[in-house]
């Protein structure tokens, strides 16, 4: 694939990389990629080995270390590198950095003092999975990894049981079977549902259905891989004309039709304009 050398201005650039094949990378990752004075990644050997794929040298350029667990020190050597008026780059394992992978603290203390922060991006197995699972993508809550214990995960899930949009969790195949179970318990079986694992890679796999479901399917299929699942909101049962009515009548006893409408609407969740045309009707009475 070919790229462009460039002459980057002086900052931290992130770089988006595949998440699975190797020529999802876009062109602009490959040229910063090639162009940068320093180049930082959570996993070396990973970033070493897509550039070999796509044919970027080095040109004695070191691979710097930068992870969750390198500390404030590799931390240090990079800002030391933007103060120096040099171009930095960096770079997650797979996927956008920061999106559940390091790269936070770095982007805040450059940000902090005053260096220009942008981004290469790329490829998001969130985003990814968002397009292939069937669920509603116009409001989304990314949720991330779950705790480990039982009881934190129930703990965090009821926390996100009325979240307006659709759920998305990153998980592991390990505990992905006790996840499901315990969402089946806390948000309900019969949550509209999909498992996306290994996406762009040889064996990528989406199951749909139900949470209840995919966790039957998990029992008798145990799944391998990098796994996204996501979850549909929660729906309402529609409210019934009879119940607004009745509770217009309750709420008419003590405040003027436009309050009644206003406090009612408010509690059934339902556009106001029809519960004050109902109000009105009522208040004639």
């Amino acid at each position: 694939m070919n790229y462009q050398k460039l002459r980057l201005p002086a900052g931290l650039y992130f770089v988006g990389t595949p998440i699975g094949a190797a020529r999802d990378i876009t062109l602009r990752a490959l040229d910063v990629l090639a162009s940068a004075d320093v180049i930082a990644a959570e996993d070396t050997r990973s970033l070493r080995h897509l550039l070999d794929i796509h044919g970027v040298p080095l040109d004695g350029r070191r691979v710097i270390a930068y992870h969750d667990h390198s500390g404030v020190g590799a931390r240090e050597k990079l800002l030391e590198a933007l103060a120096q008026g040099r171009s930095v780059a960096y770079a997650s394992e797979a996927g956008m950095p920061l999106i559940a992978d390091p790269g936070y603290e770095l982007s805040k203390a450059a940000s902090e003092a005053g260096y220009m922060v942008t981004c290469a991006p790329g490829p998001s197995a969130a985003l990814a999975a968002l397009t292939l699972a069937g669920l509603p993508t116009d409001a989304f809550f990314f949720v991330g990894f779950l705790p480990n214990s039982t009881s934190a995960r129930k703990t965090r899930l009821e926390v996100l049981r009325d979240v307006p949009g659709t759920l998305v969790f990153y998980e592991s195949p390990k505990r992905v079977g006790d996840s499901i179970a315990d969402m089946c318990a806390v948000l309900g079986g019969e949550r509209p549902a999909a498992l996306c694992r290994e996406l762009t890679k040889k064996f990528e796999e989406v199951r749909r259905g139900s949470l209840e479901s995919i966790g039957v399917s998990l029992a008798d299929s145990p799944v391998k891989g990098e796994i996204v699942l996501l979850v549909d909101r929660a729906r309402s049962d529609p409210v019934k004309e009879v119940d607004i009515e009745q509770s217009l009548i309750e709420a008419l006893e003590s405040h003027s039709v436009k309050d009644a409408a206003d406090l009612v609407s408010r509690m059934h969740g339902v556009p106001r304009r029809p519960v004050y045309q109902m109000a009105l009707k009522l208040g004639k009475r």
